[in-house]
């Protein structure tokens, strides 16, 4: 059975694969590796998504309960106008499972819920039609849904269920793969594929398999787009771990046939709005399909901010549908780049790290030509620079700068780019000075000048300038650098705090212009003397999978709290780490600690799935490991030199074929300082 892990596996609990499947969290992976397709050439040639499909999925934000129904649907196409989302682009309103009652009626038809759709099917598309929007619904390639209450699927029905569909009024099949009783995939895909042709209606069609027989290689003329993963959650791990499987698909996207890392999260809650805005920047880069999966009736302001921020849905509608390809990444830290139809490259500076780090790229690197000067548009800052050819910025944690560039002949016009950054490390101990320097950098072809620079730090924090704030010019390439005392006050608990870098210079036109990055610091404790439990230790960071880091449990599910004791092949330990791949996390250990010690292996609580591996890291030198573990090994025993290091990291990967069940313990896992 799947892992009750994501949107689609926890309410799947009917069958996810009756064929025996393992569906991985990331892609699947072949028991015989074949050789590698070349992508395919789609041929439906219907004129169909041409652009990635934009609109609403209910099932993010309701999942199956009374709250779904005709009138939430409706409040819906009504917001995507009052709000705009319309003008935006969005334009699907697309149902998800528990439409239907759980039997066919006598003559083997799909009979909507009463009590959800009182007025029926045709009734809602009717109504979201005349507000110029598309309706789309949701089955299964198996014999029933993926809820466990068991609503009727598609297979054997395809051309009488397809019909019924068209003759709703419908514009949009979104076709799961539970309950699909090892029928062959592309055989069941196909099928339906056909029966919605056999209609006449135009219907988009989103094949909906988790990526499980890699439909990249064989769907370009089956469907208008395949999801390339299984299903996302309202998490930072999750949407990084599914980002990093879609990205190198890229050669396989085009209009008419896209590559689909499931819905967007943003506004359910699970994120910051940094994070959301890096989840909305990467699917777009990625010409992913945009559906909603928050429910607009509660949303916040931001999170319309960011779903209506048009310049960088322009990215992920540019109509030569390239996919955002890897310029690199290195450290957590990501450039990924976008071909566009005009010429230009969007470009995301994507920082997957718990901590601000400087990423940099160059014109050439993305693919322009050579240019003296190129125009550099912030798609977030909705502002316009001019740069020399670097490209670069201090990202925050978990952030994204995205912008777009291009070789353009008015680039003067426009005030030089400067880059904000902090030197020195990000950690302070309460109660004594750090000492940082801040770095306001030229990167146009223009000097900066009547360049200024202030660091402001929480409330109660001590920020003293130690040389000069200020310069009358910064030419390109040049720094005005700034030595900083910095003192959090004594008492301060360890945790993550907020600084401001600000800076503000004139163009060469007159024009000012004032900047700001968010810079983070992390109050630190030296560790104890002798050896301590790191479950009892306050860590640096955490990341996760699935769900929180636990402490002295498994991981668990979701929630916070909800492991249990930790247990290998058997045996209980009753301190350690409960983490789920991919997980890391970091101590600061502060140059005064010897020896990192644990038991490591897959937690019971998983029976027989999961397969991971387990490293420990020393100030960015990889210093233990243990190879691919899987649940039938015992608890491996690990020991890692960490003698001088001051931040320690301990990482659990998914030991190469997704996440699915990757429930790692680190068991008894203590520190020797």
């Amino acid at each position: 059975m799947r892992h009750l892990h994501t949107r689609t596996t926890r309410r799947r609990v009917v069958g996810a694969l009756t064929a025996g499947l393992l569906c991985a969290a990331g892609l699947a992976v072949p028991a015989v590796a074949a050789p590698a397709a070349e992508p395919a050439a789609p041929t439906l040639a219907d004129g169909l998504a041409l652009t990635p499909p934009m609109g609403f999925n209910n099932w993010n934000s309701t999942h199956c309960r009374a709250e779904f129904n005709e009138s939430m649907v409706k409040g819906i196409a009504d917001i995507f106008v009052e709000k705009g989302l319309k003008d935006a682009g969005y334009q699907y309103v697309n149902l998800d499972d528990c439409w239907a009652l759980p039997t066919r009626d006598a003559e083997g038809k799909l009979v909507p819920d009463p009590a959800r759709f009182p007025n029926g099917i045709k009734a809602v598309a009717d109504y979201v039609h005349s507000k110029g929007l598309k309706l789309g619904i949701y089955t299964s390639a198996g014999t029933k849904t993926c809820n466990s209450a068991g609503f009727p699927g598609g297979l054997g029905h395809e051309y009488s269920d397809a019909q019924q569909f068209a003759d709703w009024g419908v514009d949009y099949v979104k076709y799961d793969n539970c309950n699909n009783q090892g029928v062959d995939a592309k055989l069941r895909y196909t099928t339906m594929r056909d029966a919605l042709k056999a209609t006449g209606r135009p219907i988009v069609y989103s094949i909906c398999e988790w990526g499980q027989n890699k439909p990249w290689e064989w769907a370009a003329d089956v469907g208008h787009l395949w999801r390339t993963t299984g299903d996302i959650s309202d998490n930072w791990g999750s949407m990084l771990g599914i980002l990093k499987k879609n990205l190198p698909l890229a050669p396989y996207a085009g209009p008419g046939h896209w590559n689909d890392p499931d819905m967007l999260e943003v506004g359910n809650g699970g994120m910051t709005d940094t994070e959301y805005r890096s989840h909305f920047s990467m699917w777009s880069i990625m010409a992913a399909p945009l559906l909603i999966g928050s429910d607009l009736r509660k949303a916040s302001q931001a999170t319309f901010d960011i779903l209506d921020n048009k310049e960088v849905v322009a990215v992920d509608q540019d109509p030569l549908g390239k996919q955002g390809t890897v310029v690199s990444s290195e450290g957590g830290r990501w450039v990924v780049a976008k071909e566009m139809k005009d010429g230009s490259r969007a470009v995301a500076l994507f920082n997957e790290s718990g901590s601000a780090q400087r990423i940099a790229t160059t014109a050439k690197a993305v693919g322009l030509p050579h240019a003296p000067a190129y125009t550099q548009r912030d798609l977030w800052q909705h502002k316009s620079y001019n740069t020399a050819g670097t490209i670069s910025a201090t990202v925050p944690a978990h952030g994204t700068v995205l912008v777009r560039v291009t070789a353009d002949r008015k680039w003067a016009t426009h005030p030089p780019a400067v880059e904000l950054g902090l030197d020195g490390s990000p950690l302070i101990e309460a109660g004594k000075p750090a000492t940082p320097t801040s770095t306001v950098t030229d990167l146009g072809r223009t000097p900066a000048l009547h360049v200024s620079a202030k660091l402001t730090g929480p409330e109660g924090w001590t920020v003293k300038a130690t040389s000069r704030t200020t310069s009358a010019v910064v030419p390109t390439g040049r720094s005005l650098r700034t030595k900083w005392s910095v003192t959090a006050p004594a008492g301060t608990p360890t945790g993550s705090y907020d600084l401001t870098l600000k800076a503000s210079y004139r163009s060469p036109t007159g024009v000012r212009v004032d900047s700001a990055v968010p810079l983070t610091m992390s109050v630190v404790a030296p560790p104890p003397s002798g050896t301590s439990g790191l479950g009892d230790l306050p860590w640096l960071s955490a990341a996760n999978g699935y769900g929180p880091v636990e402490r002295n449990t498994s991981n668990g599910e979701s929630a916070a709290g909800d492991g249990h004791p930790i247990t290998l092949g058997g045996v209980v330990y009753a301190k350690g780490l409960g983490v789920h791949a991919e997980s890391a996390v970091e101590y600061y250990t502060g140059k005064e600690c010897e020896t990192v010690t644990a038991d490591v292996g897959v937690d019971d609580e998983k029976g027989a799935n999961g397969t991971v591996a387990f490293e420990v890291w020393a100030d960015g030198t990889k210093v233990a490991s243990t190879g691919v573990l899987t649940n039938a090994m015992p608890a491996q025993p690990l020991t890692a030199d960490v003698t001088g290091a001051q931040v320690v990291r301990l990482v659990v990967t998914d030991g190469g074929d997704g996440i699915d069940s990757d429930h790692a313990d680190w068991a008894n896992a203590q520190l020797t300082c």
